[in-house]
């Protein structure tokens, strides 16, 4: 583990580095990605991003007068390395703001660190709304934000896409039983259907590491709903639509933002026609000039677009938050980032509610596998009055 943080930590040495400056003491901003393990095309994307928005702010002449760092660690997609980086980042490195992760359950493990310390922290794709609201009293964990929308928005979108734009009345729903993002979505899911007056035939579960779904879809084909709903990540849902067409059963098929372009490499020709919930149209021309700055940056193409987008913004949000507090110290930026509106980011202008730490009225993308690719179709903003 000492190793691999020691690696990483040297890219903060070397952002930057091209620029003249000072004698005073660098800006460090901390991020935390998944670049090993499961999930890690999601974290080496967002890394990609961070590092390309820290470039630019230096070569625009830095923050406050003083270049920025970015110390990146390796979290492993584990909660132990999640807390073990957040500690060496508030504690060692001094960062005075951290992004990431994109998982849920690594923002909830690292949220004592930051809190005692007094950093505040922005995760991607952290959809789980306890990642910034505490259940308990429904106020927001001071230092924790969030710049996505939540599990139970998404699955209030995929619930009220099939029943009202689609017009289909049955589903059955699969989940990771393991997982709190899972979970989440499928509650919501559950009770959003079935407001709107569709029939949920069954919910079925399954433990995260799973690859054989065979027995839950043979049962689910036996109740014959005409859409299958599937808040998890993309491994299994790659692996649950290809096991459900050699079963030769065949619904429409809806999942979250757990998903990967990267899945028709396991699922095939299987993934044509399904449905997906997504934080962007990756066709919108908005966002085509950072992807732009990726080829160029990284001669290829980014295959995570969501990722690249989310940690671009992340670290200009910061970078906004520091400049209006005027001094790069955790709770003024935590209170700059708390007051953030009309911010114009790369994917969108962020206002921040207050009272949950989330942004307001973020519209869902939804997209289609068309020919092998998710295709944009529209935007879609629930229509749920009951």
């Amino acid at each position: 583990m000492r190793r691999v943080l020691g690696v990483l930590a040297v890219i903060s040495v070397l952002l930057g580095a091209c620029v003249a400056w000072g004698a005073e003491e660098p800006i460090r901003i901390g991020y935390l990605a998944t670049l090993t393990g499961e999930g890690s095309t999601w974290g080496q994307h967002e890394r990609d991003g961070a590092v390309m928005a820290v470039e630019e702010i230096n070569a625009a002449g830095g923050l406050l007068g003083r270049k920025v760092e970015l110390v990146i660690y390796d979290v492993k997609g584990r909660a132990e390395d999640a807390i073990n980086a957040a500690r060496r980042l508030v504690t060692q490195d001094k960062v005075v703001a951290i992004g990431g992760t994109n998982y849920s359950s690594l923002n909830i493990a690292a949220r004592p660190i930051i809190q005692e310390a007094q950093v505040p922290m922005i995760g991607s794709a952290t959809t789980n709304p306890v990642v910034t609201v505490n259940p308990d009293t429904n106020e927001p964990w001071p230092y924790s934000f969030r710049i996505c929308f939540t599990d139970p928005y998404q699955g209030l979108v995929m619930a009220s896409y099939l029943y009202q734009k689609l017009g289909l009345k049955t589903a059955a729903i699969i989940g990771d039983v393991g997982s709190d993002y899972s979970e989440g979505m499928k509650q919501y899911f559950i009770e959003t259907f079935e407001k709107l007056g569709g029939t949920v035939v069954g919910s079925w579960g399954f433990r995260g590491g799973d690859v054989d779904f065979r027995a839950q879809l043979t049962e689910i084909k036996a109740k014959a709903p005409q859409a299958l709903a599937m808040p998890y990540l993309y491994k299994e849902m790659a692996l649950t639509i290809k096991q459900a067409a050699e079963l030769d059963f065949h619904p429409v098929f809806i999942g979250g933002d757990g998903y990967s372009p990267n899945m028709y490499e396991i699922a095939g020709d299987a993934m044509e026609g399904s449905w997906w919930v997504s934080h962007f149209d990756y066709d919108d021309p908005v966002l085509q000039p950072i992807l732009e700055k990726y080829r160029k940056r990284y001669g290829k193409d980014a295959t995570e677009i969501g990722n690249v987008v989310f940690a671009y913004d992340i670290v200009y949000w910061i970078a906004d938050a520091i400049q209006r507090a005027g001094k790069a110290e955790g709770p003024a930026v935590r209170d700059a980032l708390e007051s953030t509106k009309d911010l114009k980011l790369a994917h969108f202008t962020l206002t921040l509610d207050p009272k949950t730490h989330n942004p307001l009225n973020k519209p869902a993308a939804i997209l289609q596998f068309r020919k092998g690719k998710p295709v944009y179709v529209e935007t879609w903003q629930p229509q749920v009055t009951f």
